[in-house]
């Protein structure tokens, strides 16, 4: 199986996944915002009311496949963190708030420009400074700032996650309990802190689907599959004993299909579609960008003057057309892997340059100074 992995580290099972679940998030939105969803809503109620009550669940798929993925690259034998868990953390906050921050800018933007053109409650409020820097820092959660985005909480709570996993395998610095100590946290949040709405700006509440598809990676490979997926699902089933949530159970359901199509390696050669394996590559730029598209066919939509519950139809199919496009173009020139190194490179010289002149301005000063102290001035 190893030799299977390090010959394909494409996994078409899970782009397929993140397309799917994307897509699901995108016409949850569009169902949910905007004089679109209101139209819209009138011509397919179920289907409407269906988006809008379970589409944001699909997010359980992005927090299993996180903590999967995360155990995959920090701990793929269930081994501690030997390195320094901060440069990795790093890394990981810069992938992730680069292509954020331009996005949360074009949203502010589009944001501005729909108020000058409708009136709905689905427009933030005006921008300010410490608002943005929140998001920038990806503490906009934690510090109670208005989102300025649809869903931005999303990036916070991923951010927090992978840091969490990272300082746990690093903590635990024997073998076994580096597993032991994510599993113990994930229970944590499985039984208690996922009840709790007053920590859904936390890594905790989230952890516990997290730490299901970190553990689904670890047992996958063990002899005993049938024993260590028993084990996983009869506690989860306990948890939902106590309190029943229908998201924990779809995030059970996607860590055992993980696991049994990772140990098969169906997940290696399963599905064979182009478009899905495309849509999932872009899935993280579709859902940064879809939201401005979204405000900006809406206002579109305003300027018609039209009250026609077809147009809405229509003009919901053109922003979830147009968010697709708009993230392929985000994805391509931001947020993909080649445009996110020439970021980094540009950011880093731009950073270089400013320190250079600093430090030289500084010394200036300093002279100068020194000048007029000794009364050569």
């Amino acid at each position: 199986m190893r030799a299977m992995e390090s010959k394909q580290n494409r996994m078409p099972l899970i782009d397929a996944l993140k397309a799917i679940a994307s897509q699901i998030i995108v016409l949850h939105h569009l169902m949910l915002y905007g004089p679109l969803a209101a139209g819209a809503a009138l011509v397919f109620p179920d289907f409407a009311a269906l988006l809008v009550d379970y589409g944001r669940m699909a997010v359980q798929v992005f927090l299993v496949i996180g903590g999967f993925l995360a155990a995959r690259g920090l701990s793929p034998q269930g081994e501690s963190l030997r390195t320094n868990p901060l440069p990795l953390i790093a890394r990981r906050y810069l992938r992730l708030a680069i292509p954020f921050v331009i996005a949360i800018s074009i949203a502010v933007v589009a944001s501005a420009l729909a108020d000058q053109w409708m009136d709905d409650d689905a427009i933030p409020a005006r921008a300010t400074v410490s608002q943005w820097l929140a998001h920038a820092g990806l503490l906009h959660g934690v510090l109670g700032a208005e989102s300025l985005s649809a869903g931005v909480w999303y990036v916070a709570i991923d951010f927090q996650l992978y840091a969490l996993m990272a300082l746990l395998l690093w903590i635990g610095r024997r073998r076994l309990v580096a597993p032991l100590l994510v599993c113990a946290v994930a229970l944590s949040a499985l039984f208690w802190f996922n009840r709790l709405p007053e920590w859904s700006n936390w890594a905790l509440y989230f952890f516990g689907s997290y730490g299901l598809g970190a553990a689904v990676w670890w047992t996958s490979e063990k002899r005993q599959l049938r024993l260590w997926t028993g084990l996983i699902t009869t506690v989860t089933i306990a948890a939902l004993v106590v309190d029943f949530r229908l998201r924990i159970g779809l995030a059970l359901a996607i860590a055992l299909l993980l696991g049994f199509s990772r140990r098969s390696a169906l997940l290696y050669r399963w599905p064979q579609s182009a478009l899905l394996d495309y849509l999932g590559r872009i899935s993280y730029g579709v859902f940064l960008i879809h939201f401005p598209v979204l405000l900006l066919v809406n206002a579109a939509f305003v300027q018609t003057g039209s009250d026609s519950t077809l147009v809405a139809v229509f003009g919901v199919l053109i922003a979830w057309t147009a968010s697709v496009v708009a993230g392929t173009a985000f994805h391509r020139w931001v947020e993909g892997p080649q445009a996110s190194r020439q970021i980094n490179h540009a950011l880093l010289w731009l950073g270089s340059q400013v320190l250079l002149t600093t430090f030289a301005g500084g010394r200036a000063v300093r002279r100068a100074l020194r000048r007029l102290i000794v009364g050569r001035v």
